[in-house]
């Protein structure tokens, strides 16, 4: 058999002889991940299967009432790390909807530095446009110097008084 790479952890691996097509290795985090894609594929690409799994969770969720109330009494601070947890993944989501969004003008022709900063822009590819607070500080123009005041602003007998 000849070694192959893990498509999600880049570690080499023989793939099964039962399997010899297999294109992951057999940790259990990357096999988690392929389930995952997996599932996502079916879900994109078969109608039916989504509303079967989506049937199947709320059934599921019928015949025990009591897990939810019951999970949610766990100690405190695994509340509080779930809380985090579900958090991030919020971002997440938000940040994969940004990445490669085109939809405003492009800013390598504006003539402002447009900086983003924060947690997560690690995480944005080709990116365009974020959800942003932004301040737009305008450089004030030099002073000109005072100009030379005209006839009407001249108190009277100036003028009589510089001719002579």
């Amino acid at each position: 058999m000849v070694e192959r790479r893990c498509r999600f952890c880049g570690q080499s691996f023989l793939p099964s002889k039962y399997q010899p097509g297999q294109l992951v290795c057999g940790s259990p985090d990357c096999q988690r991940r392929r389930r995952a894609e997996y599932r996502r594929q079916k879900i994109a690409a078969d109608p039916e299967y989504s509303p079967v799994c989506r049937d199947s969770a709320q059934k599921w969720r019928s015949r025990h009432p009591e897990y939810w109330p019951r999970y949610r009494q766990q100690p405190p601070a695994a509340v509080e790390r779930n809380r985090q947890q579900q958090h991030v993944r919020d971002q997440k989501r938000r940040l994969r909807g940004l990445a490669n969004n085109h939809s405003v003008f492009d800013l390598k022709h504006s003539a402002a530095g447009v900086w983003l900063l924060g947690s997560g822009l690690q995480d944005l590819a080709n990116n365009n446009s974020a959800p942003a607070q932004v301040w737009v500080l305008e450089a004030l123009p030099p002073r000109k110097p005072p100009a030379a005041q005209s006839c009407k602003q001249q108190p009277p007998g100036a003028l009589a008084a510089s001719a002579g």
